[in-house]
């Protein structure tokens, strides 16, 4: 799931509930028969060489083991989903996997600093909405502090300290990048300058969402037909999570 820096502790969370409760109760009563029947679906190199890298992983760990085993399940083309759910498991050394450990998703920059240079937050007033003015972000991002150090046009600057720049690292391509270390360091550029091209590149992401956003605006009512229908696939997702749960647990009754 795509989630900022912040939120990986929470997400960890879950995957270990997650793992645990696969642990306790995912285990089919004939499991490993099940699943050596599995690996003989493979071809007989790939399934040796599982078989060593599952061995070695249960027992002295390590992700590189983890991805060389994964990679020969997503590989085998004579493997069904459930078959490779099961090889999962046996290769964890859990069972059956009833609940899926999450993962997090992060982009090249997992947390950007707020206007201010502080914690970014809706509530601290230090943010960018999706759907602001133009004027607005322009009038923000001009305001945003910079290299302290920095304090006459005419002296030299270290994008590395200043809040500015991880927006580059989001919204300027290498050349602007290159562009931008090149100006603030050797002072060719001031920091009005620097700014305008994350000014721009913002407007430019947002003026699609402002855009698609004024067709909900104009009818609520389909926003609420949007919501209905999205938690009712929630709904049916859920209680045949929760199904399979019940049975694990033997609370079918």
């Amino acid at each position: 799931m795509p989630v900022g820096e912040d939120q990986s502790s929470h997400v960890e969370l879950t995957r270990e509930v997650a793992r645990r409760f696969n642990h306790l109760y995912g285990r089919e009563a004939d499991f490993d028969t099940l699943a050596k029947a599995v690996v003989k679906k493979m071809s007989k190199a790939d399934a040796k060489t599982f078989e060593a890298a599952r061995k070695n992983f249960q027992e002295s760990g390590g992700e590189a083991l983890l991805a060389q085993a994964r990679a020969l399940i997503d590989g085998s083309g004579a493997l069904s989903a459930a078959d490779r759910e099961r090889l999962e498991g046996y290769l964890r050394g859990t069972g059956k996997t009833i609940l899926h450990e999450p993962q997090a998703l992060h982009t090249e920059v997992k947390k950007l600093p707020g206007l201010d240079g502080a914690k970014m937050s809706k509530s601290y007033g230090n943010a960018i909405a999706m759907r602001e003015e133009p004027a607005e972000v322009e009038r923000k991002i001009r305001r945003m502090p910079t290299d302290p150090a920095r304090v006459h046009r005419s002296d030299p600057g270290n994008p590395d300290v200043c809040p500015v720049w991880q927006f580059h690292m989001v919204y300027s391509d290498d050349a602007t990048k290159s562009w931008v270390r090149q100006g603030c360091t050797t002072a060719g550029i001031g920091c009005l300058e620097c700014k305008q091209p994350v000014i721009d590149a913002i407007q430019r992401e947002q003026a699609p969402w402002r855009e698609r956003a004024e067709a909900y605006l104009a009818n609520p009512k389909q926003v609420h037909w949007i919501l209905e229908v999205g938690t009712e696939r929630a709904r049916m997702v859920a209680g045949e999570t929760m199904r399979e749960v019940r049975h694990a647990m033997g609370l079918t009754y």
